[in-house]
């Protein structure tokens, strides 16, 4: 993993880790993530969780309750992920000569309060709102603080090359960046670059007359009425489609392999959009993607109503009208005004984006959240609250 200047982290974000799939623990100021080690403790994970969230120095020194060598501590130095601003230490910050020693944080009334008026936190993505994601991202200083991704330049080779470990790229690009109020930043640099950019009236230009078409066509072979209950079952089944593809395959995440090709192909398929959310000419499917995506769809509906042509056919038609109503909702959703019902769905989406990635996969409805049980709860235990 590169070298990145370590975050201040909120006291009761770090007070949260206090499990057995994530544990933090503190000597002063400086937070340890000792989830790794819980398994090689010698003394037992259960007694380091007992501690979870909290500070270990007394613990650590005390010889009654064991004697901790010199490796313990390196341990500990390898484990290292942050600071922790507590009040006593913001209080010895402001009065030493050499501030930045102790946190880094400006030693300032500015710094403090500034610190102390944070909203409450999404512990995964570090933002507070929706407002949040629009909020313009300082180029130099997030590559400076992150090591991560540098907006300025051309970002697929920067992930090619990057040597990034899974966990801390998966990290980043949930932590959303907002790049000069919507603007693409660059992915390619050179003359691919206008193919990676998709304005969203291009996907219903190129998708809606074939799908017609093909409707028309079918419907001449089977009447109205057969024609209607294909054409709803196709558009029925492509909700099924964009919750299974959003969920399993876009946030594959947990079972995403740690190598650079695995992650490339993530950041290109999704991890782009949650790293750059409100890119106004990458919220939709590139025609050249989707026209790949086209011929097994095809072959799919064909298997699955395999008795009669015309009526897969139109079947495949109301799946891609489906597809086309899925990216024309979804950059509604990042862009646009709208009626009062897309309002609570805009809301819930964009929580997908700022609170909670993990949930929250259906676009143009939350019907399949419900029924398999990955509906945004926003009094979500995953909010945090900074000090």
């Amino acid at each position: 993993m590169p070298a990145r200047t370590l975050p201040t982290i909120p006291v009761s974000e770090v007070e949260a880790h206090n499990s057995d799939q994530s544990c933090y623990v503190t000597i002063g100021a400086k937070v340890y993530d000792v989830t790794s080690f819980l398994s090689d403790h010698p003394g037992g994970g259960d007694l380091i969780l007992e501690y979870g969230g909290k500070d270990v120095k007394d613990i650590m020194e005390d010889e009654l309750s064991h004697t901790h060598s010199e490796a313990a501590y390196e341990i500990l130095d390898e484990s290292l992920v942050g600071f922790m601003p507590t009040e006593p230490i913001l209080n010895g910050a402001t009065k030493s000569s050499k501030p930045a020693e102790i946190v880094p944080l400006p030693p300032s009334e500015q710094g403090q309060a500034e610190l102390r008026a944070q909203p409450p936190l999404y512990a995964a993505t570090g933002m507070s709102s929706a407002e949040d994601l629009e909020r313009e991202t300082d180029v130099t200083a997030d590559y400076k603080t992150y090591k991560f991704l540098d907006l300025s330049r051309p970002l697929l080779m920067q992930v090619w090359n990057g040597g990034f470990d899974k966990d801390f790229y998966l990290e980043q690009i949930h932590r959303p960046r907002h790049y000069r109020g919507g603007d693409s930043a660059p992915l390619f640099g050179n003359f691919l670059e206008p193919l990676s950019l998709t304005p969203w009236w291009v996907v219903p230009s190129l998708w809606v007359p074939p799908s017609m078409y093909g409707t028309w066509w079918g419907m001449s072979a089977l009447g109205i009425a057969p024609t209607v209950g294909y054409w709803v079952f196709g558009l029925f089944f492509w909700t099924i489609i964009e919750y299974v593809l959003h969920r399993f395959l876009f946030h594959v995440d947990v079972h995403l392999p740690n190598n650079r090709v695995a992650i490339t192909a993530h950041f290109l398929l999704h991890g782009i959009h949650h790293y750059l959310p409100m890119d106004r000419y990458r919220l939709v499917m590139p025609p050249t993607l989707f026209a790949a995506l086209a011929a097994p769809f095809w072959r799919f509906a064909h298997s699955i109503i395999f008795w009669n042509y015309h009526a897969a056919v139109v079947a495949y038609c109301g799946g891609i009208f489906g597809y086309v109503c899925y990216d024309c909702t979804h950059y509604f959703l990042h862009h646009r005004t709208l009626p009062a019902y897309y309002h609570a769905l805009k809301k819930y989406h964009l929580a997908h984006h700022f609170a909670d990635y993990e949930n929250g996969f259906g676009v143009t409805s939350r019907f399949w959240d419900r029924i398999f049980g990955t509906e945004i709860t926003m009094s979500s235990p995953k909010v945090v609250k900074a000090n």
